[in-house]
């Protein structure tokens, strides 16, 4: 038989470490270097093996900080639904409050972004359009679980106090509330979801390895004449959430 990767073998005795307790949830491992000069292999065999054993869930990286134990995480349940929308608030805090879990988010918003093709598209506005665009991060108990970049026409909210999907009156409290306060009704979304693999950007944000399976979903908002008014891409790590969809039923 070929003779095993060195990395595996590290990943090996890494992970016997924390399962006889020598580490705990929440325990700094010490540096590459010094764990390499322990086992006399170089900085690359290390950061394999620990790359693998954050992507089975047993450490994670903080950028800038180095590799701890992880604590233990239960894979969350969320709920796709437009009804979700409609409760008033923070939709993602709400499912979070659900599962008894405080819920979160970092945010970054530039104004006035020129639209790539793919996004005009979507929101049936030509290349190069202003929009709105959004930069979300959302935490469960401080612990990343989605990504998610939305993008607004600057045509439809440019002036008005909702103009910052994160600033103002309206700060927070979802695209259907938001676009309702300017007298647009959102009436349906449209999601398509997509298995994909985590860039390194994604990687780090959502403290998975790279290349980790991720679902990936274009979400779109139309109001009542079918005109869309947000899209979204958003982005989550599969080791960290199952996407469940709702659908609600109508008897006439």
């Amino acid at each position: 038989m070929p003779e095993q990767p060195p990395y595996l073998r590290i990943s090996d005795l890494l992970r016997q470490r924390v399962t006889e307790g020598e580490w705990s949830p929440g325990d700094r491992l010490p540096s590459r270097a010094q764990l390499g000069a322990e086992y006399g292999v170089g900085d690359n065999v290390i950061r394999r093996a620990q790359e693998l054993l954050i992507s089975q869930g047993l450490l994670e990286g903080r950028a800038g900080s180095g590799t701890y134990v992880a604590e233990p995480r239960q894979r969350m349940r969320m709920v796709r639904s437009l009804s979700r929308e409609r409760r008033g608030g923070s939709p993602f805090r709400a499912d979070m409050a659900a599962l008894g879990k405080a819920g979160n988010w970092e945010s970054h918003t530039e104004a006035k972004v020129p639209a790539p093709a793919d996004i005009a598209a979507r929101l049936g506005i030509d290349e190069g359009d202003l929009c709105v665009r959004t930069k979300y991060e959302f935490l469960a108990e401080a612990k990343p679980v989605q990504l998610s970049t939305s993008w607004e026409p600057y045509s439809i909210t440019g002036g008005t106090e909702i103009v910052l999907p994160e600033g103002g009156p309206y700060a927070g409290r979802g695209v259907v509330e938001r676009m309702a306060a300017i007298g647009i009704t959102i009436t349906h979304a449209v999601e398509q979801p997509e298995p994909a693999e985590a860039t390194a950007e994604e990687a780090q944000l959502l403290g998975v390895q790279r290349g980790s399976l991720v679902t990936r979903i274009q979400r779109t908002y139309y109001d009542k004449d079918g005109r869309p008014v947000e899209t979204a891409n958003i982005v989550v790590a599969a080791a960290h959430c199952e996407i469940v969809y709702e659908v609600q039923v109508t008897t006439d």
